[in-house]
């Protein structure tokens, strides 16, 4: 009887690994944490691989991080918009300030959290979810 323990449903062999694993929403989650240091300009190389990627038929615990990591930026605009907006008016410039940090917390929570499913190669349980 043979060990199919490391076949995927796709029809791929997958060799197991005991070491850091260098995949596709590895690659999207780390560019998401160079993003905190570079400024925007890791993330968005992140958001168009992820982009990329998500179309080349990927497996299906691949694609719930791509769908993560993409909801993950337009999300976090979003909410950095509305706090931009909200630093417009003098009154409420600590509001908004508190609001950027909760931004930079939720994105690296998310993205770590990505990071770690990446390298257990298990899909992201909601990649819908507006929080965790």
């Amino acid at each position: 009887m043979t060990d199919n323990s490391n076949y995927s449903p796709e029809g791929r062999y997958q060799q197991p690994s005991s070491g850091f694993q260098l995949n596709n929403p590895t690659i999207v989650s780390l560019l998401y944490l160079l993003g905190f240091i570079t400024g925007w300009l890791a993330t968005l190389i992140g958001l168009i691989l992820a982009y990329v990627w998500s179309g080349d038929r990927p497996a299906e615990w691949e694609q719930s991080h791509f769908r993560y990591h993409i909801r993950t930026f337009w999300l976090g605009l979003l909410q950095g918009i509305v706090a931009g907006l909200i630093c417009l008016t003098i009154i409420l410039i600590p509001v908004a300030w508190v609001w950027f940090i909760w931004i930079a917390v939720w994105t690296a929570v998310r993205t770590i959290k990505a990071l770690l499913a990446a390298q257990k190669q298990q899909p992201i349980y909601n990649p819908t979810t507006w929080m965790w």
